[in-house]
């Protein structure tokens, strides 16, 4: 019987030393969950975080350094642009005063030939016979500028007078060389 109560007694600390040291394991298991648990933690915390920066950062559209560069070398270009066409509409409106002050009718024009007589000009012709002047378009003229230059000369007559009186001729489109009849209202 001591024997077995020996036997006993060895098996006893035998399994309770097995359990000491599957104690220790469980609470080494523990641990590093705990600790595992903690980064996690860290982890979604960080992502959450860039989350909130990403939507912050598409929801403000804020501009880098070189976004506003780039915006400002456009900004230039086009206000050079903008300046370059100011210039060249500066230049065509002195042309266009030099070209309008400088059509006088006596210079360029003579009397128109009698429209009722064969071998006058059909395509320039007026509905009417009237009378007035034969005019050369030069280049760059306009009907406003032609029609303001014969008037200076004291023939009254106006660009829409003009248009009625060249059926055919395109008022936007004014071909240099071309005959066009200038009517004259007081013209007896």
């Amino acid at each position: 019987m001591i024997c077995t109560v020996t036997l006993a007694r060895a098996q006893d600390a035998a399994t309770q030393q097995q359990l000491d040291k599957m104690f220790g394991q469980i609470q080494d298991m523990q641990a590093a969950q705990e600790l595992q648990s903690k980064r996690l933690a860290a982890l979604e915390k960080q992502i959450s975080d860039l989350s909130d920066k990403i939507n912050a950062a598409l929801t403000t559209e804020s501009a880098s350094r070189e976004d506003l560069k780039a915006l400002a070398t456009q900004v230039q270009e086009i206000d050079k642009k903008r300046q370059d066409d100011r210039d060249l509409i500066l230049k065509q409106i002195k042309s266009l005063g030099e070209v309008s002050g400088s059509a006088a009718p006596s210079r360029k024009s003579k009397p128109a030939p009698d429209t009722t007589a064969a071998g006058g000009d059909n395509s320039t012709a007026p509905a009417v016979p009237q009378k007035g002047y034969e005019h050369v378009v030069e280049s760059g003229e306009t009907l406003s500028a032609i029609a303001k230059a014969y008037r200076a000369q004291g023939v009254h007559v106006t660009t829409a007078q003009i248009i009625v009186a060249n059926p055919k001729l395109n008022p936007n489109a004014l071909i240099a060389g071309k005959k066009i009849f200038i009517p004259d209202a007081n013209a007896k």
